[in-house]
Order: structure tokens, then sequence, then C-alpha cells
């Protein structure tokens, strides 16, 4: 009896299941009411920057959790924009190079901020770290557009900006002082953020490098 119940069980929830989908009626009716709105991919991207400028001001104030809660904020914010101005079909030529560009900053400026803070209490390796992080974390992103730029696909490696991301969130928010217990996790975060980096900059050189051969370009 007890297994007729669970077939019956299984067979309902099979029955319920395509009910959870959006309907591509209600996708429709989404994605009009985007367009109507007034809000624009580039007011998203610029929500995102603002975030993570608050997020750098918060590190200099060691308010390390609170930083890391507006560098995640921050980040997903620029994972929208992409996809809100597909959906939505507001997108532009300078809202992309705006992304883009407005991404590297962000980035580039939280770093800064928690080098400034190594530097501040005298730690000179984690300082280099952070320097080494900012030099790679952009080269991960050239070496992908120069590449592309020359028609060769190059999304190879680890250190992805979600990656990245990921890593020195989680150095922020288990930072000493931030409220979670007694870890100190950002100077590891930046430790291995920085050797990712460097990994993937040589990864996409050389997969650069073994297409264009492939190709004989070289």
């Amino acid at each position: 009896m007890a297994d007729r119940t669970d077939e019956l069980n299984r067979h309902a929830r099979r029955r319920r299941a395509p009910g959870l989908r959006v309907s591509p009626e209600t996708q429709q009716l989404v994605r009009n009411r985007l367009i109507e709105s007034r809000l624009t991919p580039n007011a998203i991207s610029l929500t995102g920057f603002a975030l993570n400028l608050a997020a750098a001001g918060l590190v200099v104030a060691h308010y390390f959790f609170l930083a890391g809660v507006a560098f995640i904020v921050g980040s997903v914010m620029d994972t929208l924009d992409g996809r809100y101005s597909r959906m939505s079909g507001k997108g532009t030529a300078f809202g992309a190079f705006l992304d883009s560009t407005l991404d590297r900053l962000e980035e580039g400026i939280v770093l800064i901020a928690v080098g400034a803070y190594f530097a501040s209490r005298g730690d000179q390796v984690a300082t280099a770290a952070t320097v080494a992080a900012v030099l790679f974390s952009l080269m991960v992103s050239y070496t992908r557009a120069r590449a592309e730029a020359l028609g060769v696909e190059c999304k190879v490696g680890l250190a992805t900006r979600p990656v990245r991301v990921v890593i020195l969130s989680a150095g922020l928010v288990f930072a000493r002082g931030a409220s979670l217990g007694h870890f100190e996790l950002l100077a590891p975060a930046i430790y291995v953020l920085a050797g990712v980096s460097i990994f993937t900059t040589a990864q996409r050189i050389l997969h650069v490098r073994s297409q264009l051969r492939a190709g004989r370009m070289v």
C-alpha cells in the first residue's frame, strides 16, 4: 500500500511540474513591462558602480562585512545589466562599452582599498599580492578582449569574473573584525586571487598561441 502511495505521489509531482514553469505569455508580459519602464541597462551599471565605490569606502573604514555585502550586491548588478539589456532590447553599443569599463574599474577600486588596508598595517607581502591581483585580474580580461579581436574565442581559465568575485567576497566577509567569528581570510583570499589570475593569464596566452598556430595565423 505504501509503495502504491509513493507511486501516486511521484505521478502527482510530475503532473504539477509543468505548472511551475513561467509561460511564454508571462515572459512576454514581463519583457513588455521592462521595455515600457524607464529603467535602462546603464542605470543598472551605474548602480553597481556606486555600490562598489561604497564597498571600497567601507574597506578603508574597516567595515569588512558591510564592504563584502556591498561588493556582492554591486557585482550581482553587473551581471544583471547585460541580461536586462538583451531582454528589454534597450542595449546600445555605448552601454556595452560602459558596462565592460565599469566592471574593470569596480574590481580595481575595491582591490586598491584592500591594498591600502594592508599597507596601513605594514603587511608588505599582502600589499604586493594585492597589486598583483589588480594587474593580473585586468590581464585576464585584456587577454580575452585581444584574442577576440583576432577572431579567437578565449574563455578558458580558472579566474573568470564570477570566480574572482566569489574569492574576494569571501575574503571581505570573513576578514578579521567582520563580526563573523575569529577569521582572517582576507589576506589568504588575496593570495589565491593573485595566484589564479596569474595562472589564468598564462593559460589564455598559451591557448591563443595554440589556436593561432592551428589556424596558421602565427
